[in-house]
């Protein structure tokens, strides 16, 4: 498994570079399988994504819940967008560290005379574009990756405008080596990230309890995370008639919300080893997890 992060200005060959990546690492020796996230699954318009900061917070929430639940999958990951802010790609890393693969950032470096250019000529074609407005909005707030960041790296970097991107170009050739090379106890070129103690989920003994557990606590956060996306300030989710509803206070945002689950999987599992079982159907570990949230928000 890994994470593969596309970053660049709007309109700099970003979901070329992901296609051309995910076809270059089918067709390699491994046959690896590949799922691109990508702006585009959501069905929104791209200016509707980023006509206002709520609507960009919601789109990078989406993508983030994607990323979060597809590392599992043992697929290699492509999160094609403009992945323009460090602290973004930052939690984006923290999501492979605490599933233990590789992680790998492609920059398109591309400058904005030509991004502007190939941004017109998309809209003169009648395909997909930016407006004005937001393409220069989004290109003054751009954080360009920095190898130096153990975020940003290991960092490919293409050149679109010079270079073009295919198969063969040196720097996808490069990721493909990167995200298929056989991690042995010689290997110093490739880094599978490490979970840290937090981040570790706590290791179960039976195997169904465990999936169950998971599966249901991971439907809370999205029940959450979804009915906060709808707008306007609310106190209280609903999760249907069967649960009680989570009371809140306060915005929960993502990251929070992941390290309560983390949390409440590591009780559990420790609780179990001298106290009740873990649940083996997916409504009492949906259960006890409404009621853990809302001890934590103090409802």
């Amino acid at each position: 498994m890994a994470l593969v992060v596309i970053c660049g200005q709007p309109c700099s060959g970003k979901s070329i570079a992901a296609v051309t990546l995910a076809e270059t690492l089918g067709e390699s020796e491994t046959k690896q399988s590949v799922r691109i996230i990508d702006e585009a699954s959501f069905h929104l318009d791209r200016n509707q994504n980023y006509a206002n900061m709520p609507a960009e917070k919601n789109l990078r929430g989406k993508l983030r819940s994607d990323v979060d639940r597809s590392v599992s999958r043992g697929d290699i990951v492509i999160v094609d967008s403009l992945n323009s802010i460090k602290g973004y790609r930052y939690e984006l890393w923290c999501i492979a560290r605490a599933a233990g693969i590789r992680y790998c950032v492609v920059y398109c470096d591309v400058d904005e005379a030509h991004c502007r250019q190939w941004n017109k000529e998309r809209s003169d074609r009648g395909e997909a574009s930016y407006d004005d407005g937001i393409f220069e909005d989004l290109v003054r707030r751009f954080e360009k990756p920095e190898r130096r960041n153990r975020w940003d790296s290991p960092l490919f970097e293409l050149y679109p405008a010079r270079e073009g991107i295919d198969k063969s170009s040196p720097v996808i050739s490069e990721a493909v080596t990167y995200l298929t090379k056989t991690v042995d106890s010689r290997t110093q070129d490739v880094r599978i990230l490490q979970p840290s103690i937090a981040t570790q989920a706590a290791r179960f003994s039976e195997a169904n309890s465990l999936y169950e557990l998971d599966r249901a606590t991971q439907e809370i956060i999205n029940a959450i995370v979804e009915q906060q996306s709808l707008g306007g300030a609310i106190s209280r989710v609903t999760l249907g008639s069967e649960l009680p509803p989570i009371e809140i206070c306060r915005p929960i945002g993502l990251p929070e919300l992941r390290r309560l689950r983390r949390t409440f999987v590591k009780l559990m599992g420790q609780s179990s080893l001298s106290g009740p079982p873990l649940p083996t159907d997916a409504e009492s570990a949906k259960r006890r997890f409404v009621d853990y949230l809302n001890r934590e928000f103090g409802g």
